[in-house]
């Protein structure tokens, strides 16, 4: 069974759009591409551990269309483009046949149904980046494994968000955390059941 990694970058207030630069998503007239940037400290690397072991890519469109317009662009030396470049990119969309990157597999329908599919069978585990929308159905749908999230001490007020209401209730393990000197917080999340509840209320005399 292949496992789900979600990796996102998020604003402390949650949003996720845009991070790497001012022309990446300016949809909905977000003016504030590339926040992560002033951020972004060498002792971030290791947390991007990530990409040195296999994995295959899993994308919303956008995203898709984000990374297929960048990445082959990239020299042929750059780390992350030759891996991008070379592993299976299997990609929510309703254009199936518009899909020119390499190695580009597209899912259509019921996209849930697809990636559960896909992680009962043989393979490295399935990466996700970006791609809000379909990280909230993959939320709503209990198919994550392992939630990476490097929250940046920047607030953006609006823009395409990391949670949504359609989130499936759950508790949350802290596998791993760090943070950097430029104050952001890296964590490692696993799913841990369902939510737990309690009460300080003081007992009835």
């Amino acid at each position: 069974m292949r496992k789900l990694i979600v990796a996102a970058f998020t604003s402390l207030d949650g949003v996720m759009q845009a991070p790497g630069g001012p022309t990446e998503d300016p949809s909905g007239g977000f003016a504030f591409g590339g926040w992560t940037f002033p951020h972004w400290d060498e002792a971030m690397n290791p947390f991007m551990d990530v990409f040195d072991q296999p994995f295959d890519l899993l994308l919303g469109r956008r995203t898709y269309d984000i990374f297929a317009g960048h990445w082959p662009r990239m020299p042929e030396d750059d780390p992350i483009g030759a891996v991008f470049n070379r592993v299976i990119k299997y990609v929510a969309t309703s254009s199936p046949d518009t899909l020119d990157w390499a190695n580009s597999v597209a899912l259509t329908g019921d996209v849930p149904a697809a990636v559960a599919a896909l992680k009962q069978g043989d393979g490295p585990p399935l990466l996700t980046q970006g791609s809000s929308v379909l990280i909230h159905a993959l939320l709503e749908h209990g198919l994550v494994d392992d939630l990476r999230l490097m929250t940046f001490p920047v607030l953006l007020g609006h823009g395409k968000r990391w949670f949504d209401g359609a989130v499936r209730p759950g508790d949350l393990t802290l596998r791993q955390s760090a943070i950097s000197p430029t104050g952001v917080v890296m964590a490692v999340y696993h799913p841990a059941g369902e939510v737990r509840t309690g009460s300080f209320a003081l007992p009835e005399d």
